[in-house]
């Protein structure tokens, strides 16, 4: 495949979806909420709900955005790498429609059999034409490295070398990837056995984006309670695969007031590489 360089710079969209209580709570479903029928119940029941702000890491990884942004990668190696979601309004509205509109920022080259970077720039209006969230999402293609590119932007977040202020820890059922598909992204990666084996997994991976979300609930239930509206930031490096069925845990650290970095790790693994690493979290 040939990259195609000349798409760098180009806006793409708008992608329109439209919404209501019961795709809020399906996205929360698949981020694990109220697995006990009552843990982070308002995600998921339109008396007093809230919208749990991982919503907004969505629209861009969408499989309509991914298959229309197509600068000629190779399907099969893509991994969403990371993300960057600034809020510039809270998501309050149970039901409307969300335009996003889609700047291919930047493509670059991790050199041969390490991948290509790509850097999307979503901006997120809602049917008023105000402006909700701008995400800042990148996709690692692990098929296209070495094509002689430029080298990816420095990014880097210092992690506290102490224990964690808060630590949560849960496990992910076995059907969230099949929950959480039916919001939009439908690689087959998450739900086909045989696909993931050829891609050297032992069975389907969890979509990063649903495992992030467990990480924006535990944040809100520990620093900001019932108040997930607050949140101004949520930024995270996508560092490994999560399996369904695997107790994670959620690890936390107060910077400075408004505020945290986490990571998500393998709560039965310490050594193990974090699923989740380089995160932070800012509130007002």
């Amino acid at each position: 495949m040939v990259i195609k360089t000349e798409m760098v710079g180009q806006w793409f969209g708008p992608f329109e979806r439209e919404y209501t209580f019961r795709d809020l709570s399906l996205f929360a479903l698949g981020s694990g909420c109220a697995i006990d029928g009552r843990t982070d119940l308002e995600y998921v029941y339109e008396k007093d709900m809230k919208v749990l702000p991982t919503f907004a890491a969505m629209p861009i990884v969408d499989s309509e955005v991914t298959r229309t942004i197509d600068y000629g990668y190779n399907y099969a190696g893509s991994l969403h790498w990371s993300f960057d979601v600034t809020f510039h309004r809270p998501i309050t509205q149970l039901d409307g429609k969300l335009s996003t509109k889609v700047l291919l920022k930047g493509l670059y080259d991790r050199g041969e059999g390490k991948g290509l970077l790509a850097q999307h720039v979503g901006d997120t209006y809602d049917d008023e034409g105000n402006l909700l969230f701008t995400n800042e999402s990148w996709d690692c293609l692990i098929y296209d490295g070495g094509w002689g590119g430029p080298a990816a932007p420095k990014d880097i977040v210092e992690m506290p070398d102490r224990e964690p202020d808060v630590e949560t820890i849960e496990t992910i059922p076995e059907n969230q990837a099949l929950i959480y598909r039916l919001s939009g992204d439908y690689h087959p990666q998450h739900v086909d056995w045989e696909y993931a084996a050829e891609n050297g997994q032992p069975r389907p991976i969890l979509h990063a984006v649903s495992f992030a979300g467990i990480v924006c609930r535990h944040f809100v239930r520990a620093f900001v309670p019932g108040e997930p509206e607050r949140l101004k930031r949520f930024k995270t490096r996508i560092t490994a695969s999560v399996l369904p069925g695997t107790r994670v845990a959620t690890q936390m650290w107060r910077m400075e007031d408004g505020r945290v970095h986490f990571r998500l790790v393998d709560a039965d693994d310490p050594s193990a590489k974090p699923f989740l690493n380089f995160g932070v979290i800012e509130w007002a």
